[in-house]
């Protein structure tokens, strides 16, 4: 993210009477970050009644996409602006009165802030990610990372991401350097299919009802391909557990049809994946998602 290295002075027609917060966003929005007024509680202001319950249909720029050309700070991130005509608008003005705080949206500024709630997120965060420019909170910290990818909320404990379609306060220009956005912070946003209601795969002898050699790979080819998936398990170094689910699920499109595929061979997964830091219980899971997800 682009950091404010000086302060840009408000423009005279703006008058003497603006506030802290209007003062802070225009700085903001002048480096490129799309900005709105926050009131207590850390939330955007309420819709208009133009706006009302998504009334006017959204904003272009949402998911489901509408046509509202509303002037006031309404659909919380969605209303986010760099235009400095917008930002100091009447119709941004009573906002800004009562606003008790700024906020960005981070996606509009080509970031993603990984929002860490709690001294045991920030620990690993530091033991797991990258070191990038990190902002201190009230309760922990904001790590940004230059990219952009969807949000998400409580992806682990104390952990939310915050991209596209989100808002982050602005606390200040924090400190280090902003690094790329890496794998490990995307995988966190991958979601295995729900764990199936079914009885768990049992994984002893063949799997499949056809039995004998694979009908259409020889032996030699199966152990080649397993043991390909044994090393792209070992040398991931990042989101491992993404990794390890579509190893998974690799492996099943290719053999799981053919009754060739052995409890020896998920034993070499299984023990791969969870030299990588997986437990016995996400190894099976993620085994039984696969499964299901092939109809097997």
């Amino acid at each position: 993210m682009t950091q404010p290295t000086d302060i840009r002075r408000v423009p005279a027609s703006l008058g003497g009477g603006v506030s802290e917060h209007l003062r802070t966003a225009l700085r903001l929005a002048a480096d490129g970050l799309p900005v709105l007024p926050l009131r207590r509680g850390k939330l955007p202001f309420g819709n208009c009644l133009a706006c009302a319950r998504n009334a006017c249909g959204g904003r272009p720029n949402m998911k489901a996409a509408g046509t509202c050309k509303c002037g006031a700070p309404c659909h919380a991130w969605a209303a986010a602006t760099t235009d400095p005509a917008v930002i100091a608008s009447p119709a941004w003005a009573p906002a800004w009165r009562h606003a008790a705080a700024v906020a960005y949206h981070p996606g509009g500024a080509g970031v993603t802030v990984v929002d860490l709630d709690d001294p045991a997120a920030i620990a690993w965060a530091r033991a797991t990610l990258p070191v990038t420019r990190t902002v201190a909170t009230t309760r922990g910290e904001h790590w940004i990372y230059q990219g952009t990818m969807p949000s998400a909320n409580a992806v682990r404990p104390g952990v939310d991401l915050k991209s596209h379609a989100a808002y982050a306060r602005w606390l200040g220009e924090g400190v280090g350097v902003t690094a790329p956005l890496p794998d490990s912070v995307r995988a966190l946003a991958v979601k295995e299919p729900p764990a199936p209601r079914r009885a768990a795969q049992s994984l002893t002898g063949p799997l499949g009802a056809r039995g004998g050699v694979c009908p259409h790979r020889t032996p030699t080819y199966l152990d080649r391909g397993v043991s390909m998936a044994v090393q792209r398990i070992t040398e991931a170094r990042s989101a491992v557990h993404a990794t390890v689910y579509r190893t998974f699920l690799a492996v099943l499109s290719t053999h799981g049809r053919c009754g060739c595929l052995t409890d020896a061979h998920v034993g070499r997964l299984f023990t791969a994946a969870q030299a990588k830091g997986e437990s016995p219980r996400h190894c099976t899971d993620a085994w039984t998602n696969a499964l299901t997800t092939l109809g097997l």
